[in-house]
């Protein structure tokens, strides 16, 4: 049994002084020495931190809650309610985010310490600042901490955002970012594009009114207009669109026959244009244009079909070259009705003839003169050059 007791508590320390087991008080750092006959008195010696990761166990901090005018003065006390953020200040800092129902103490050194508490039951949005210091955090603690404690969207240009908390939906979001605080509530944030977009149909294989398989490849152009029907009437924009694209094609392709579709493909586009453009302007879809990109024949069909056009060519070729001749006849007729009753026109065209042939030849014999060449005789030698 010692009768006296030494006990010394580092600069860096506190000591906690208990009798039988029962906490006294807290000892500041130096040297103690205190009689002791029966063993009754304890002390529990505690270094003090400055890092917040260290934060004091559980059990030092409900011994404090239990004393909390001894603790006052060298420990700071924190507890968060349910519906409250605390944030953690070192030196006037930010260096922490503490979750609702909370609590925790740090020890008072030279690196101040105190948490703010913000109540999130109504606004759960995080303040512009706060939320720009939070999204470029360096420090991991922080970091990672804020992490676990926002969530973060971003809306882009010509976008709209529409955000649901725990399943209903509360906002309409503009272009930006938007920070909210994750605690007690599930977040999500759906966005639509506003823009033009297009879609492409490919590769349907359809029956014509006469019984052609056809493939045909469709093009589409479309923009959402009432975003908030579209997010309230329909699970998929997209896959919409193109199922009533695919039926409104098949429609009108299985009431024409291949000729009819051959002939007129702006009337396809038209009629599709028409169906889709109705039905989907419900919903809040715009549909602007639609275009068959390609109507593909089966290989069988697309011999016999070149067969027929060249033949339907040939025909009109042929047609061509007897209008051609019959023209030439009728032009011959003519000539010789006016020549019948004029011997000059007759003689002119005959020297014209006569000057035609002359001038693909070498040798000219004339005999009995001019007389000869017009009423007699004219004997041609052509040699070869």
């Amino acid at each position: 049994m010692r009768l006296i007791k030494k006990i010394i508590i580092a600069e860096t320390q506190k000591g906690l002084l208990f009798k039988e087991q029962q906490f006294l008080k807290i000892l500041p750092a130096g040297v103690y020495r205190f009689w002791d006959w029966f063993d009754q008195y304890q002390v529990q010696t505690v270094t003090l931190t400055n890092t917040l990761q260290e934060e004091i166990g559980k059990d030092l901090l409900h011994l404090a809650q239990l004393h909390p005018d001894a603790f006052a003065e060298v420990m700071t006390q924190w507890e968060t309610g349910e519906q409250e953020v605390g944030l953690v200040y070192q030196k006037n800092v930010l260096k922490d985010i503490k979750a609702p129902g909370q609590r925790g103490a740090y020890w008072k050194t030279q690196q101040e310490i105190h948490v703010d508490k913000l109540d999130i039951s109504q606004d759960f949005t995080v303040p512009k600042k706060l939320a720009a210091l939070l999204a470029n955090a360096k420090e991991d603690m922080l970091r990672c901490a804020a992490l676990r404690a926002i969530v973060v969207a971003t809306v882009p240009e010509n976008h709209l955002g529409f955000l649901t908390v725990d399943g209903e939906t509360v906002a309409t979001l503009k272009s930006g970012t938007h920070v909210w605080w994750r605690f007690n509530r599930n977040i999500a944030v759906t966005l639509f594009d506003s823009r033009l977009q297009n879609m492409e149909v490919n590769g349907q294989e359809i029956l014509t009114k006469d019984r052609v398989s056809l493939r045909v490849n469709l093009s589409s152009t479309w923009q959402i207009k009432h975003a908030e029907v579209v997010k309230a009437e329909l699970a998929d924009a997209k896959d919409y669109l193109y199922r009533e694209l695919q039926l409104a094609l098949r429609t009108v392709v299985s009431t024409q026959t291949l000729d009819e579709l051959l002939a007129d493909k702006n009337s396809l586009n038209t009629q599709v244009l028409t169906i889709v453009a109705g039905k989907a302007a419900v919903y809040g879809i715009e549909v602007k244009t639609v275009g068959a990109r390609d109507i593909v024949l089966p290989g069988e069909m697309k011999a016999i079909l070149t067969q027929v056009v060249e033949a339907q060519k040939l025909a009109e070729a042929n047609l061509i070259k007897r209008q051609e001749e019959t023209q030439a006849t009728r032009s011959l007729h003519n000539t010789a009705k006016v020549m019948e009753g004029n011997p000059v026109l007759l003689r002119l065209k005959e020297l014209e003839i006569l000057e035609k042939i002359t001038g693909r030849i070498n040798t000219l014999n004339v005999y009995g003169g001019l007389e000869g060449v017009m009423n007699d005789m004219v004997r041609l030698t052509e040699r070869s050059r």
